[in-house]
């Protein structure tokens, strides 16, 4: 089995404790891209070496944060050569809000998951969909694509929902189980 990296851009906190969930769940090792939007040393080499990137970032006004776009489009040097091909894929965003358009975040990374010819995972991940469902259950937030979670707006990162961290956690345990799969 090969690595999972986990790459992604935090901006107050709260996605990064999601990336730290992720990585909890699938022993993957993160990459934090800078307020700059650059990566640190090495992080290139630990991306081509990995047989899944997974990618996160928050949504910011129905997409994903500068900082992350700037690494998106850094990433043209793989793709122009085709180093990332048919490794896996998956992403994760976090919001203030329950929907804050989450999904063209999750859109935007499955995108380039595609121009770089990756294959990409979901959550495998039932919704907490009942009338007895709680805000702590499994995949409150119902999202199959990719990861989302929600962190209310004057909530700080040691106060993200706890059922949204054991949702990134599971998701991790996903990523982890189908990159095993694959040997």
């Amino acid at each position: 089995m090969g690595s999972i990296v986990i790459v992604f851009h935090s901006g107050y906190g709260h996605t990064k404790r999601v990336a730290e969930a992720v990585a909890e769940g699938s022993s993957g090792h993160l990459i934090e891209i800078g307020q700059d939007g650059e990566l640190p040393a090495g992080a290139w080499e630990q991306l081509d070496q990995a047989s899944m990137i997974v990618m996160g970032s928050p949504t910011y006004m129905g997409g994903p944060s500068w900082q992350f776009k700037k690494f998106a489009d850094a990433s043209s040097k793989p793709w122009f050569s085709q180093q990332w091909k048919d490794k896996l894929a998956a992403g994760f965003t976090n919001s203030a809000s329950m929907n804050g358009d989450k999904h063209s975040t999750l859109h935007y990374f499955v995108t380039l998951a595609m121009q770089h010819s990756m294959l990409w995972v979901g959550t495998g991940l039932m919704p907490a969909n009942s009338k007895a469902a709680t805000r702590d259950d499994i995949n409150y937030v119902a999202s199959f694509a990719g990861l989302m979670t929600t962190s209310p707006s004057d909530a700080s990162p040691d106060e993200m929902v706890a059922g949204d961290l054991a949702t990134a956690r599971a998701f991790g345990e996903r990523l982890m189980a189908v990159n095993s799969a694959r040997g």
